[in-house]
């Protein structure tokens, strides 16, 4: 399989990356805001051992990240630091104590 390039990529394909053994008993619904060409509006719900990734926002966030597309490329492709993209504001989450067990769930991407 190949790298994800656009930031729309990377989001639908999360279930790919999911970490079914290690987060079977989370749960959470993550939105996700990317403005830009190769962004868009995404859901990723846990729920049960199972991840989906969907386009669009469905129901009610526990936690909303926004950022430029690109931005949220160059820190899932290793490009920015994805702390200093935080503290820097590029890319804006509205609940750091989810989106920190969110990130628990995922494998990073192998670049």
């Amino acid at each position: 399989m190949s790298l994800p390039t656009t930031a729309k990529e990377m989001i639908l394909g999360m279930p790919s990356r999911f970490k079914a053994d290690s987060a079977a008993d989370e749960t959470g619904r993550f939105h996700f805001e990317l403005e830009g060409e190769t962004g868009g509006n995404f859901t990723i719900t846990v729920a049960n051992g199972v991840c989906t990734s969907v386009e669009g926002l469905e129901g009610e966030a526990d936690c909303v990240i926004r950022s430029l597309a690109t931005d949220f490329e160059d820190a899932e492709l290793g490009r920015t630091n994805k702390q200093m993209a935080v503290m820097m504001g590029k890319i804006k989450i509205s609940n750091l104590g989810a989106m920190l067990k969110f990130l628990t769930m995922f494998n990073d991407l192998e670049v």
